[in-house]
């Protein structure tokens, strides 16, 4: 691990705004979004809804991760995202999401998800991850990935490596007549190789015209995800490692968690739909 000092909270710039005419989720401006109670399996067309939302997420974060390099701040990165989102028709779906002030999130080194984009300044040997969702055609996409500013220790850059590649072998283990505990399975059974802590309380969801359906899909073996994938089904996975342990504690912000130990975590993630064979993703650029 760096010797850098820990990350405190830096100063947010005023709300962005979104066109007028750029449809909102129906939770912007409420507490909280009304409970999904739907189905989890999608329709043919909201799967090709949810593939131009995701391609618009997938680029978006990846306009925004081409600024990465160590002086640039965090609040920068959410302009450029916030900026492609909005040229493209897609409302930022984190932006009023149960009161969350910012287009992305923005977690940097021992941040384990849900940072919030600020005066905060990257350094030399930081690590960061961007979490983009995009809302368009009455549907949401959502993916995010770690990435190095700079000259990144080993110990680090191997985090990071072995976190997308748990997240690569998750989708693979994706199959219909499959329990949703088979992609925590294939995680932890990864991440315990290294040592790595698994982190069990923020887990993938469901997702469609809903940010987050109710189904969870932890990135442990949980005995309690049995639901079984059916074709049509869309979720997201985004394993969280770590290098220490996986209990976190919460800023008073409310969103910002860090690893207890405050040793480094990162995260990759796509949305996916569970196909006849296995799986397609649905954030690719």
């Amino acid at each position: 691990m760096s010797g850098q000092s820990l990350l405190v909270p830096g100063e947010l710039s005023p709300t962005r705004s979104v066109p007028g005419n750029i449809r909102r989720p129906e939770y912007v401006g409420k507490p909280a979004p009304t409970p999904y109670t739907g189905p989890e399996v999608q329709t043919p067309e909201t799967i090709e809804a949810m593939r131009v939302a995701g391609r618009i997420a997938a680029q978006a974060m990846a306009e925004a991760a081409k600024l990465i390099a160590p002086g640039v701040t965090t609040d920068e990165l959410d302009r450029v995202a916030h900026a492609y989102m909005c040229d493209h028709g897609a409302y930022p779906s984190t932006l009023g999401y149960r009161g969350f002030p910012k287009s992305l999130c923005t977690s940097v080194n021992e941040v384990i998800c849900h940072g919030i984009p600020d005066s905060t300044v990257l350094r030399d040997g930081d690590i960061i991850n961007l979490d983009v969702t995009a809302y368009i055609g009455g549907v949401h996409g959502d993916n995010n990935a770690t990435y190095l500013v700079g000259d990144v220790a080993e110990e680090s850059r191997l985090l990071v490596e072995r976190t997308r590649e748990s997240l690569e072998r998750a989708i693979k283990a994706v199959r219909p007549g499959r329990q949703i505990n088979i992609i925590g399975r294939v995680i932890e059974s990864y991440a315990k190789r290294f040592g790595y802590g698994v982190v069990r309380d923020f887990t993938g969801h469901g997702i469609n015209s809903s940010f987050h359906s109710g189904l969870i899909v932890p990135h442990y073996d949980s005995p309690h995800a049995t639901t079984v994938m059916q074709p049509g089904m869309t979720f997201t996975i985004e394993p969280m490692l770590t290098l220490g342990s996986y209990d976190y504690d919460m800023w008073d912000d409310g969103w910002t968690v860090v690893t207890k130990d405050r040793l480094r975590t990162a995260q990759f993630e796509h949305t996916l739909v569970v196909t006849d064979s296995g799986a397609e993703v649905l954030t690719l650029p």
